[in-house]
């Protein structure tokens, strides 16, 4: 049992710093694998990838907790007003990616849960990082808070979500570039990508919860709450860094780090298979 508890906090930690960063965790995830397999059923397996990232997301729930909470009674009226509105916001943010992904969920899973995909994606978005950086180097943002974000904007956002549904993508990595395009500061585009994540996240969870069933054994149940909590305090650090790195660098550091990953997935694949 310790090797395989040891094999769940590697992941977790994985899960941890890589969900937040725009470089796919989905990505590692899938490399990771090959070099660290779970002794568990591949029903599990499919489960635990999706699952663990619940306390990524709790990470941001701790974090922003005032800031998304209606009912804190130190708010005044006015902000508990602005607080809704953010929520509002989310939800129509949320309404592209979770109609596609509940509908489309069997199948996405069956035909791009591949490395092939994984690394085209990688690539792919790490070269628009790179170019759209560049494209936006001495341009003025007209969105530097969330109350600017009005509703067409969010739910164009939640458009370019879809693309996260897409392994390898990086489900923060598209919102972000998307509320970029669309005249948010990367601040405010990071921002709002941590809070599209809880219900998006919350709801993937539970789907695949529901189709795994509640019925886990003692070492899967130890394994998952183990990755779990794991992803959960990794997160807390990396949410940190990426909104400290943002006031001072832009994300073209991300698209060559995702470039390189890769072409190194290309490589491992080709030489293994």
């Amino acid at each position: 049992m310790f090797i395989e508890i040891l094999k769940a906090i590697i992941l977790g930690l994985v899960e941890g710093i890589t969900e937040w960063l725009p470089i796919s965790s989905t990505g590692h995830m899938i490399l990771l694998e090959e070099f660290i397999k779970l002794k568990t059923s591949e029903e599990f397996k499919e489960m635990f990838f999706v699952v663990v990232q619940l306390g990524a997301i709790l990470a941001v729930v701790f974090l922003y907790f005032n800031k998304l909470n209606p009912l804190a009674p130190s708010k005044s009226v006015e902000e508990k007003k602005a607080t809704m509105s953010i929520w509002y916001k989310v939800v129509i943010g949320v309404i592209p990616a979770g109609v596609v992904g509940f509908l489309f969920d069997d199948w996405l899973n069956e035909r791009l849960y591949n490395y092939i995909t994984v690394a085209i994606t990688l690539i792919l978005y790490g070269i628009l990082f790179i170019v759209i950086e560049n494209r936006n180097k001495n341009r003025k943002t007209r969105i530097n808070s969330i109350s600017e974000l009005d509703y067409l904007t969010v739910f164009l956002i939640g458009v370019f979500q879809i693309l996260s549904l897409i392994p390898g993508t990086s489900r923060s990595g598209v919102t972000i570039l998307g509320a970029i395009l669309l005249g948010a500061s990367r601040q405010i585009a990071a921002e709002f990508s941590f809070f599209l994540s809880i219900p998006i996240m919350f709801g993937a969870s539970f789907l695949k919860l529901v189709k795994f069933g509640f019925s886990f054994t003692k070492l899967e149940a130890v394994i998952l709450l183990t990755g779990m909590v794991v992803a959960f305090a990794v997160s807390i650090i990396a949410i940190k860094f990426l909104l400290g790195y943002v006031k001072r660098n832009d994300f073209k550091a991300f698209g060559y780090y995702r470039i390189a990953l890769g072409v190194l997935v290309v490589g491992y694949f080709l030489l293994v298979g």
